[in-house]
């Protein structure tokens, strides 16, 4: 969502301020690590590194209380590829935007059969505005903050960006406050305090508008096309089980698309069950050389996605002595000539 990648923006931009916020340190010996990690790749909201205190900060920013897979289980998976990779302290912390009494954002810990793991939850809503609005790079986070009068504290707002004098640092800080506060206060209200053409001389307005056309375009053509596969399926096999549904609800658009040619020579739900097994392979197998050489080129993904069931298990065995993409090269067009 828009809103979560302001808030990843902003820390990026602004490192020391939050930590300064989230800490109650004054740190300046720190770097900002991908957020991308290993093994099956997902990606952590923002990750810094303090390299004096071997320690990493993870901050999770959420919109929405609900999530698949759900926070807690994010958090502990991000702790343990981080601890793997690192080896060192980890601080996390989740920081719901949104005012909701849902009661997920209570939640700040995963507890199951012999496993538990705890970390910090902030519900912006409940935070002391005084802090996010003496510093300039969390002016947009404070629009949420606590408040018996929003609309005033909307006013203080625009009172302390009005104060910034460079012109790059106030047009974006002016669009994320415009983007964040869209989720308490309606645009009217918004533009009455804050001026549009500031907003749009801002480049990373101007970015995020065009990434998040982008993404409505893409997952709007998902969703369109994951409605007819599945009316199709239902009128074809009459009932589709809850597990296949929730592996269809994962396919991306491609993938939806190949399906919805794969499904004429369906026979029976069983045969969606084995396609859907097969696909999950290949997306797996295709990850993990990824993950070894880099992104593969089409062509290679194209190979693999012809193999058959198994071939796709020879090539899961193989993998492991491969020492670079040439040597994959060399296997695939000795099992799918060109």
């Amino acid at each position: 969502m828009a809103s979560d990648n302001i808030c990843k923006y902003l820390a990026e931009e602004y490192p020391t301020d939050f930590v300064r916020w989230l800490s109650g340190e004054e740190v300046t010996d720190i770097r900002v690590i991908k957020t991308e990690l290993s093994l099956e790749p997902i990606r952590a909201d923002f990750l810094i590194l303090r390299q004096g205190a071997n320690r990493i900060l993870h901050w999770e920013f959420q919109t929405l209380p609900a999530s698949n897979p759900p926070l807690p289980l994010r958090m502990l998976d991000y702790w343990v590829r981080l601890k793997r990779q690192y080896g060192c302290h980890i601080e996390q912390v989740a920081i719901f935007l949104k005012s909701t009494t849902a009661e997920a954002v209570f939640v700040n810990q995963l507890t199951d059969v012999n496993t538990s793991h705890r970390y910090r939850v902030i519900r912006l809503w409940e935070e002391d505005p005084a802090p996010l609005l003496a510093t300039p790079a969390l002016l947009p986070l404070a629009t949420l903050a606590r408040s018996d009068n929003p609309e005033t504290l909307l006013e203080q707002v625009a009172l302390e960006i009005d104060k910034i004098e460079e012109p790059r640092m106030k047009g974006n800080l002016t669009a994320c406050v415009d983007i964040l506060a869209g989720l308490r206060f309606d645009k009217n209200t918004i533009r009455q305090l804050f001026r549009e053409e500031v907003m749009l001389e801002s480049v990373t307005y101007q970015d995020i508008l065009q990434r998040g056309v982008q993404k409505g375009r893409l997952e709007g053509k998902r969703e369109e096309a994951l409605s007819l596969l599945m009316r199709l399926l239902f009128r074809r096999f009459g009932t589709v089980n809850p597990e296949l549904q929730e592996q269809l609800q994962r396919l991306s658009l491609t993938q939806l698309e190949d399906l919805s040619e794969a499904l004429l020579d369906f026979k029976t739900a069983t045969d969606l069950a084995v396609w859907l097994n097969k696909c999950q392979i290949k997306s797996i197998i295709i990850r993990q050389l990824n993950h070894r050489f880099g992104e593969i080129n089409l062509q290679l993904q194209q190979q693999i996605m012809r193999l058959s069931m198994p071939q796709l298990g020879e090539l899961g065995e193989v993998l492991l002595d491969f020492q670079s993409v040439g040597d994959l090269v060399v296997w695939l067009d000795e099992v799918v000539p060109q």
